[in-house]
């Protein structure tokens, strides 16, 4: 396992340089069956890792642009009535497939972005008082431009309390930008297409061997306690739920997986706590403008941070 993972973060990073946090939350969510959202400004990368992931493994891809003129049944599907066979047949949407891009996820309605909570956390569509099973791996990565937000609309708790991990991409340094136009110079990049490295029966024996990771009462207590930390602080806000406790839980055994280790240590805990608890989250005081979501998060993780120093492992 560790070996193939290795493979494809060498791949993936090697592809959209500077892009070394995202890549590993990826992972991190492909490992724990979880979902990730990615934000930050455009042109950073953010698509095309979606996109080179799709070619890296040998599964199904869909990408939705997400618009303010989207409708539910323009993500989960819909009965269409077949006037040869007078039946209805069921026209399946983008969520039937192992991996879905859900592009500017905050450019439609909480109301449209509320068709996708079902399908995230319990991995099928009830449509027609029918319930349709999604594959057994379904990934969500979804994007969210976090500087420009004219046309946007926030996206509600419930629904980011389904994303396992957030993770913010940001315009690398100069030395990395020398080296992405050193990689452009050539031509567009992105026209050579990988060939597949990970079978999706590959990630379906991954995550039986995460979910066998051990997992001690102490490490247990230690993720209660930050979570518990982090919903008493009086400069956070957005109670951290049950679900959120389970996500860092799960999150720490990927950790654990793409690190080669057989058991979880509070330091992969305390590795990966901001991405899963960030977007979980808010300022008590939150004094902050339109546009101005980058810096929203980084007071959030600001706190998250000063707890992961304060609180000890029982």
């Amino acid at each position: 396992m560790k070996a193939k993972l290795d493979i494809l973060r060498e791949r993936m990073t090697g592809a959209v340089l500077g892009s070394d946090e995202a890549v590993f939350n990826i992972l991190v969510s492909l490992l724990a069956g979880g979902h990730i959202l990615i934000e930050g400004a455009p042109g950073v990368g953010k698509t095309s890792l979606a996109k080179l992931l799709a070619h890296l493994i040998d599964g199904s891809f869909r990408r939705l642009q997400f618009t303010p003129d989207l409708l539910p049944s323009d993500i989960v599907g819909y009965s269409i009535f077949n006037q040869k066979t007078h039946e209805f047949e069921f026209v399946e949407g983008p969520v039937f497939s192992h991996l879905l891009l859900a592009d500017e996820i905050n450019r439609t309605s909480p109301r449209i972005q509320s068709a996708l909570l079902e399908c995230m956390n319990e991995g099928q569509v009830s449509i027609d008082g029918v319930t349709r099973d999604l594959p057994g791996v379904f990934l969500v990565i979804a994007t969210q431009n976090n500087r420009y937000t004219a046309g946007t609309f926030s996206l509600p708790e419930p629904q980011l309390d389904r994303f396992l991990v957030s993770v913010e991409m940001r315009l690398p340094d100069p030395n990395v930008q020398h080296s992405i136009l050193k990689l452009h110079a050539g031509g567009p990049n992105g026209t050579f297409t990988p060939e597949p490295e990970v079978a999706i029966e590959d990630i379906l024996e991954w995550r039986e061997a995460v979910n066998q990771i051990d997992l001690s009462d102490p490490v247990c207590q230690y993720i209660v306690d930050l979570c518990e930390a982090a919903r008493r602080h009086p400069d956070l806000k957005n109670e951290i739920s049950a679900r959120g406790s389970i996500a860092l839980m799960k999150a720490a055994r990927a950790v654990a997986a793409i690190d080669g280790r057989d058991a979880v240590f509070p330091d992969d805990v305390k590795r990966i706590a901001t991405s899963v608890l960030a977007h979980r989250l808010a300022p008590a005081s939150d004094d902050f403008g339109i546009g101005e979501e980058s810096r929203r998060r980084a007071k959030v993780i600001g706190v998250l941070r000063e707890i992961l120093e304060t609180v000890a492992v029982s």
